[in-house]
């Protein structure tokens, strides 16, 4: 009878001990749905940061891919035009029908040069007239000039070149110290009049 009492009792402490043991393990596999779900989601999040910074270097390479190939080429573009800038106006109304034919090629040449780098997307920059800007100039000399004030570009010596928002070259340019200037006083008192 001992023994009976005894199955009776371990029966009982095993329905309780079952139970138990299933609560744990739905714990166990909910904590595991949880961690794979976190690594499923930024495997995710991880993949299509890989795809959008994929798409933004295929489109940087097809925009900038040819950057080395334009900055070998534009020293023929500025050797076409310094060919030109050497031939006064005073040699071309005097030139013969055969170096007029000359002038006249290499004219073309430098036009197509010009609009091949345009349809590639490389941009002349020409700034004279404009605001000094460092990202795209380099200033080379200073220009006083009282009538163009201080900080602009006064005169080009070489153009530059930029392909997107890339400076293949910057342009090469004099820049204006301006007139005098007045105190900031008096500045301040011609404005408000």
């Amino acid at each position: 009878m001992a023994d009976e009492s005894k199955g009776a009792e371990n029966q009982e402490n095993g329905a309780e001990a079952a139970p138990a043991e299933e609560n744990n393990s739905v714990k166990v596999l909910e904590a595991q749905v949880a961690e794979l779900r976190d690594r499923f989601l930024r495997a995710v999040a991880e993949t299509e940061n890989t795809r959008k910074r994929a798409e933004r270097e295929i489109a940087d390479e097809r925009v900038y891919g040819i950057a080395g190939f334009a900055r070998d080429i534009l020293g023929v573009a500025d050797n076409l035009t310094r060919t030109l800038d050497a031939i006064g106006a005073e040699a071309r109304a005097s030139a013969d029908d055969t170096l007029k034919a000359l002038i006249d090629g290499v004219e073309l040449t430098e036009r197509d040069l010009q609009k091949a780098l345009a349809k590639n997307g490389i941009r002349r920059l020409d700034p004279e007239g404009e605001k000094f800007d460092p990202h795209f100039h380099q200033a080379v000399f200073e220009v006083p000039d009282a009538k163009v004030p201080a900080g602009m570009v006064a005169q080009v010596v070489q153009p530059g070149y930029a392909i997107g928002e890339r400076v293949l070259r910057p342009a090469m340019v004099g820049v204006s110290k301006g007139g005098p200037r007045t105190a900031p006083t008096q500045e301040k008192a011609q404005s408000e009049s």
